[in-house]
């Protein structure tokens, strides 16, 4: 009698955890075909928002290229949003009024269109902010029929705002000789 309480004991016990195993197999099955699900489609976003941003920055250099200044402005944030840091004296501009006057400042200098060529383009996107950094070669005929041609850096800050990706801080520069305290503007990638 004993033998046989321990015996149907055992098997009671081996089918419990035999149950149990099943379950949390199925649990942990589940659970890693959900976090596949999302890691997948957190992936497919983020590729989709880079995709975009790619888009908006060729659209920006088209634009650029025409000197095209509502065009241009359209990737930017509205207001007091937008801060920039550019190669060309304030220190910084804040707003989207003050930087589209340094854009047309820019612009009025040339004849003709400008050139645009990224290199080493990167974006990295979340679901409402991203960040873009590049290298930036501008080549176009100044007014007093200098040729310009560039290379400068370039970062980005970009926020989506009502579903529409937009920059909210440039920052533009070029590397400065520490023994001269002149700007790099002749160098190459």
């Amino acid at each position: 009698m004993k033998i046989s309480r321990i015996l149907v004991s055992a098997l009671f016990l081996m089918s419990t955890v035999g149950l149990a195993a099943q379950t949390s197999a199925k649990t942990v099955t589940k659970r890693t075909d959900q976090h596949a699900k999302t890691t997948k489609t957190a992936a497919t976003s983020a590729n989709k928002n880079e995709a975009a941003i790619r888009d908006l920055y060729n659209q920006w250099a088209k634009d650029f290229g025409a000197h095209d200044i509502n065009g241009i402005m359209a990737i930017y944030a509205p207001g007091d949003a937008v801060v920039a840091y550019d190669i060309v004296p304030p220190l910084e501009y804040k707003g989207y009024d003050a930087y589209k006057k340094d854009y047309e400042d820019f612009l009025a200098m040339f004849d003709g269109p400008l050139n645009v060529e990224f290199r080493e383009l990167r974006v990295v996107a979340g679901s409402d902010v991203a960040f873009v950094h590049a290298l930036e070669r501008v080549t176009g005929k100044m007014k007093n029929g200098q040729p310009m041609d560039m290379w400068i850096r370039a970062t980005s800050g970009l926020r989506k705002i009502n579903g529409k990706w937009l920059i909210v801080h440039d920052h533009i520069s070029v590397p400065a000789n520490m023994d001269t305290g002149k700007a790099e503007m002749g160098l190459k990638p």
